[in-house]
């Protein structure tokens, strides 16, 4: 889960009355948040990846401003014309690099203009946007600029390196930008999406100052924000216009919940991103009759407004249910049951609400349940541990292990969760990736379901149980895995064979198949030393993996003691 570190201070100061600890904890537990604990004046918060803008001080005190009930309803910033001249040209060379731009400008309430800890926390969310919807800025990033010290127009365009010198946001003096690119730490890191061969996108003012090099680095002094300023330029530039739209309107909530007013730049050239769009509030419609069906009960008209307002979004009732306003720090909500799931929310789910279905295994377990119980109690008499991992891997260990045909996600919140693993193998590695300083050996193994492609299913997938072991130690070999798998098969006094295969991210010669009745049903392997290498892990591994779904049908279905 998404988490952060926020000022307790600053969300206290938002609310503006004094809540205790336990008071506050019991409100975030209630929210798709989590109070993961407090030093002094740091609260450590995690959340579900649909609510980020509640890792923010300024969106979490909205939040909880309108659970206790202080508040209600869409907040609605002051609108400031920007003027005519308020826009930016997207030039047609960056359609093949990074195409989408879009921005706003925010205005302070007052004359002290921006302070040292809304700053601080702008640029803490603004990274954690990066790490997130930004997929670490390959998607979309954002930039966060003076604006007295910029004139309108602006121009994002590719422009050949040579052409292009500035002072970086960390530097003193003017440079090149092809040394930049060649010495700086983050060009290092993220310049190869802003760089088309000999070329850099720029995005320049009306002077020709440089603002910043996208999604790099800012500028010196028209790319600077400091305490003091009164007016801001918050931009977003990416691949998509959903990406940059969602960016940018999670950024806003961090001003528009201190009061800050809003106005639009106009943009010229690009995906239809811009304008007064990116900051008013955009219209879902909630049906009556889904809400009852989600909610299991027909919600009085008067109690839905008051949730609606509750959880911050603007209700209006028309004959057949209601039509919702949702601010732009709430890309989650999308659809009529994205809103029913948040007035259910608001109402509180505790154990008296809920309703027991009829079902099968009321009073007892599954037979296949209690076969993969009994599998993963011999993992653990084999002497393995056994870790806890998700459904979801990072794209980067998906590549790694050659999984060309598990399902990726269109829109995933971050890379580390973008494809459904269709083998445990998948977040094994991850977890030899993320123990490289522990001990060797290292020896475990998992019961737990995976996703395959599936042409019969309904939604083209189905879910099955796999059991998996894996040994990492000096010495581990093929015939240590096939023992294992070997023994395991045995056990549930089913007749296999074991044929030679080749496998993804396996060595040639040293991997193999077991079938019962011509089906496949194990696959036992080592794992090539290229991947190793790339996860850092120093000694040999060996794996293998049991399909309990296929084995449930061929024989399991006696195993269930």
């Amino acid at each position: 889960m998404p988490a952060s570190i926020l000022s307790l201070a600053r969300v206290r100061a938002g609310l503006g009355m004094p809540l205790s600890d336990a008071a506050l904890e019991e409100l975030v537990f209630l929210s798709k948040a989590e109070w993961e604990g407090r030093d002094g004046d740091d609260l450590r918060i995690s959340v579900t990846p649909d609510r980020l803008d509640l890792l923010s001080e300024a969106g979490l005190a909205l939040h909880l401003a309108g659970a206790i009930g202080i508040a209600e309803g869409l907040p609605r910033p002051r609108e400031r014309p920007a003027g005519d001249s308020a826009r930016c040209a997207v030039d047609p060379s960056v359609g093949g690099r990074r195409p989408a731009f879009a921005a706003v400008t925010v205005e302070a309430p007052d004359e002290a203009g921006l302070d040292d800890a809304t700053l601080a926390e702008a640029i803490r969310f603004q990274e954690l946007l990066h790490a997130t919807v930004g997929r670490d800025r390959r998607v979309a990033s954002l930039g966060i600029y003076p604006l007295d010290r910029i004139e309108f127009p602006l121009r994002y365009a590719l422009e050949p390196i040579e052409a292009v010198r500035f002072v970086p946001l960390d530097g003193t003096e003017e440079i090149a930008a092809s040394r930049f690119y060649a010495e700086h730490p983050m060009a290092l890191r993220y310049g190869g999406l802003g760089r088309d061969g000999g070329a850099v996108l720029t995005l320049r003012d009306a002077r020709g100052s440089v603002l910043s090099l996208p999604p790099v680095l800012n500028a010196r002094g028209a790319g600077e924000a400091r305490p003091g300023d009164r007016r801001l330029l918050l931009e977003s530039t990416g691949l998509s216009a959903r990406a940059v739209r969602e960016a940018l309107g999670l950024l806003e909530v961090v001003f528009v919940g201190r009061g800050w007013s809003v106005g639009p730049v106009a943009t010229i050239g690009s995906d239809d991103v811009g304008g007064a769009a990116l900051y008013r509030p955009r219209t879902v419609d909630l049906p009556a009759d889904l809400l009852g069906a989600i909610a299991g009960e027909a919600l009085p008209a008067s109690e839905v407004a008051h949730r609606l307002a509750a959880v911050r979004l603007g209700g209006h009732p028309h004959p057949h249910g209601w039509s919702v306003e949702v601010p732009p720090w709430r890309p989650d909500l999308q659809t009529a049951v994205d809103l029913a799931e948040d007035v259910v929310l608001a109402g509180g789910i505790r154990p008296e609400s809920g309703q027991l279905p009829p079902s099968r295994s009321r009073g007892h377990r599954l037979p296949e349940g209690r076969f993969r119980a009994r599998v993963r109690r011999r993992l653990l008499g084999m002497g393995l541990a056994q870790p806890y991992t998700p459904l979801l891997v990072g794209e980067a260990t998906a590549r790694l292990a050659g999984a060309e045909e598990a399902i990726r996600l269109q829109n995933p919140v971050s890379a580390e969760f973008a494809v459904l693993r269709d083998r445990l193998l998948l977040s094994h590695l991850e977890v030899l990736q993320g123990n490289t300083r522990h001990p060797y050996p290292q020896r475990f193994g998992e019961v737990g379901p995976v996703l395959r492609r599936s042409p019969a299913a309904e939604s083209g997938a189905e879910t099955r149980y796999h059991a998996a072991l894996v040994l990492a130690e000096e010495g581990a070999g093929f015939a240590d895995g096939a023992a294992r798998a070997e023994l395991l098969l045995r056990s549930f006094d089913v007749g296999f064979v074991r044929e030679p295969t080749t496998l993804p991210a396996t060595i040639p010669g040293r991997a193999a198949v077991c079938r019962v009745a011509g089906e496949p049903v194990a696959e036992v392997a080592e794992i090539h030393p290229e991947v190793l290498v790339a996860l850092g892990v120093p000694v040999p591994v060996t794996w293998a993996e049991l399909d309990l779904t296929a084995l449930w049908a061929l024989g399991g279905r006696r195993d269930t003691h």
